[in-house]
This record gives structure tokens, sequence and C-alpha cells, in this order.
């Protein structure tokens, strides 16, 4: 059981960083698989560079999390509660870590390298293959949906905790 209060100011910076960047990217996502505007290629051109960054924020945010304690859970939440908030958590990690894996696949067998802001590229297959290209663009959208689904819980989750059960939860984060 930790006794810590709140969350170190790198898992804070990191949380709030994240946030604004998987929200970002989120609703960049959105914008381009429902348009042809001419825009398009340039927000799939940050939208492809901001994902590695995701990626390697992710990793080093896993990496900050084990070196810092967190908060615990109210007591008086019930063990399954604790277990699900828990559970939660690192699917959340598992997709901000699959999404960008995920992206990156679907463009390899489109043979379309992904430029980091002109400062390197990742390389791309040779030949288009259509069929695992259309396989990991569905993977990459169904997770998107998922991602979406669990954002929204951890907010909703954050505002009950705020609001109805007015625990330091959400201050913590704050």
């Amino acid at each position: 059981m930790s006794n810590t209060q709140k969350f170190s100011l790198s898992m804070r910076l990191f949380h709030w960083a994240m946030a604004a960047l998987i929200i970002s990217m989120l609703a960049a996502g959105l914008l381009m698989v429902r348009s042809l505007e001419p825009w398009q290629l340039t927000i799939l051109t940050v939208h492809k560079a901001f994902g590695v960054v995701a990626a390697v924020l992710v990793i080093a945010r896993l990496v900050n999390r084990f070196f810092h304690q967190i908060p615990a859970l109210p007591n008086d939440l019930s063990n399954l509660q604790k277990f699900v908030a828990q559970a939660a958590h690192w699917l959340l990690y598992l997709l901000l870590f699959a999404m960008p894996i995920s992206g990156y696949l679907m463009q390899y067998f489109a043979a379309r390298p992904a430029d980091v802001f002109g400062w390197f590229r990742l390389p791309a297959a040779l030949n288009v293959d259509i069929q695992t290209y259309a396989l990991f663009r569905e993977l990459h959208g169904w997770l998107a949906l998922a991602l979406v689904a669990l954002v929204a819980l951890h907010i909703a989750a954050a505002l009950h905790h705020h609001f109805i059960r007015k625990d330091n939860v959400l201050k913590s984060m704050l």
C-alpha cells in the first residue's frame, strides 16, 4: 500500500502531455478518414511523426512509472473496483503502445516510409502488400475505437471520483 498522496511531477507531466497528444492524434485520425481535403496529406504526415513520438513517450512513461510510487486508491473501494481500475490502466498502456505499432505496420506494408519531422525516416516495405496493409489498417481503426472508449471511461471515472465520491483521486494527478 502506498502512502504518497500525489503522483510525482514526472508522472503528472507524462500523463497530461500524453493526454493532449493522444486526444489530438485520435481527433486527427478521425478527420483523416472522413475527408479528402488537400490538407489531409499534411495531417497524415504529422500524425505519423507524432505516432512515433507517442511510442517513445509510452515506453519512457512505463520506465518512469517503475521508479515512482503511485498513490493508493481509496480504501473504501471494493477489491473488484480496484482490480478494474488497475486493469483499465494497464489496458491503456497496452493500447498506447499498440496504436503506433499498428499504424507503423500499416504504413510499412503500404510501402510508405514514416518521416519523423525531417529528422529520420522509418523504413517501408519495397513492395505494397495490400492484404497485410488492410489487416493493419482495420486493426488500427479498431484499436482507435477501443482507445476512445477507454479514454472516455478513464475521464468519466476521474470525474466520478472528483464530483460524486469527492475523494482525492483526480487531485493526485493535478
